[in-house]
């Protein structure tokens, strides 16, 4: 049956499963490249007649999906990063990561996302965000999606005769083997979303409102604040709640060096989830620091409740130093 399809619509189901995939919609667009790969090795004439246009088309969906992400990432900004945070089930500290390296390596990492999980998400949105010139994004993306279709076809055509072997044990056991399949895949995604939950519920309790800040930083003991959003996030919203230190949760050595143990500690992301703030509230707990919260709902919280931003007028020369304060006007 799926030998059929592939054979009469196989251009039709490659265009479709990899725009799906670039759009964000959990289809195995590389899956369905290896299986065209191995079906090619059916073919009389030369391999490069056959699997030449399914690369072509590959790219030019791969192209028309990533591109919707990067206009959304220009036309919105960070706002379309916040909302990948959101629904996806991986933790946001992934974004954080990808932020970083998108930084560190600018546009070219493109050209190597779609390899690295997590990484093509949240860089094609960002590279919009960050201005990325459209003509740079799709000479990086091209190259890009030719090497992952590349990829998944030459791993068909080398292991064709294995891939024809599955087929035919699958074949076998008919309904039974979509059935199997079906649940593994349920089973992995709802694992994902448990173990998110379960760690959300886990720190929920311990945490603090922005009127509950705001209330604090009106009061004698002030706490300290930090703001452990990557560089790139502050360079999409340079504004920081007032009083506020950078801070990198990678650097927890240097917080506990400079900081009272007896210390009140605020901590705030900018990801919907606070799951970067939680996890940082939890290590430093963790390192004998006796009052340590995340901010409930982090600087967007903030902002929405109408309380004083202060603009970032100035940044440390390092991404990864510690405890520098940023003046306020």
């Amino acid at each position: 049956m799926l030998h059929e399809l592939l054979e009469h619509y196989g251009l039709i189901i490659v265009f479709a499963s990899v725009f799906a995939s670039a759009i964000g919609l959990p289809v195995p667009a590389l899956p369905t490249l290896v299986l065209v790969g191995a079906m090619s090795m059916l073919h009389v004439g030369p391999l490069a007649e056959h699997l030449l246009p399914v690369l072509a088309v590959s790219v030019c969906a791969s192209l028309l999906g990533d591109t919707v992400w990067f206009f959304a990432g220009r036309l919105y900004g960070g706002r379309t990063l916040q909302t990948l945070c959101r629904v996806s089930l991986s933790r946001d500290t992934c974004v954080k990561q990808t932020e970083r390296f998108f930084g560190r390596w600018g546009v070219r990492v493109l050209a190597l996302s779609k390899f690295i999980p997590g990484l093509s998400l949240v860089s094609i949105p960002l590279a919009g965000a960050m201005n990325v010139s459209l003509g740079q994004f799709l000479r990086y993306d091209a190259v890009g999606a030719a090497l992952w279709a590349s990829v998944g076809l030459l791993v068909g055509v080398l292991f064709a005769p294995q891939i024809d072997m599955i087929f035919i044990a699958l074949g076998k056991l008919g309904k039974a083997a979509a059935l199997v399949i079906a649940v593994l895949v349920v089973l992995y995604v709802s694992y994902r979303w448990w173990r998110r939950r379960s760690l959300m519920h886990t720190l929920s309790e311990a945490r603090i409102s922005v009127d509950e800040l705001y209330g604090l930083m009106n009061a004698q003991a002030i706490p300290v604040i930090y703001d452990i959003r990557s560089r790139e996030k502050r360079m999409l919203d340079p504004f920081i709640i007032p009083g506020s230190l950078f801070a990198d949760e990678r650097m927890l050595d240097e917080i506990a060096a400079t900081v009272d143990r007896d210390q009140k500690l605020v901590i705030y992301c900018s990801c919907p989830n606070e799951v970067s703030a939680a996890w940082m509230a939890k290590q430093l707990t963790e390192l004998g620091f006796k009052d340590v919260v995340p901010l409930r709902g982090g600087l967007d919280a903030w902002r929405d409740a109408g309380w004083q931003l202060a603009p970032i007028v100035e940044e440390a020369a390092n991404d990864a130093e510690i405890g520098i304060a940023m003046k306020a006007v």
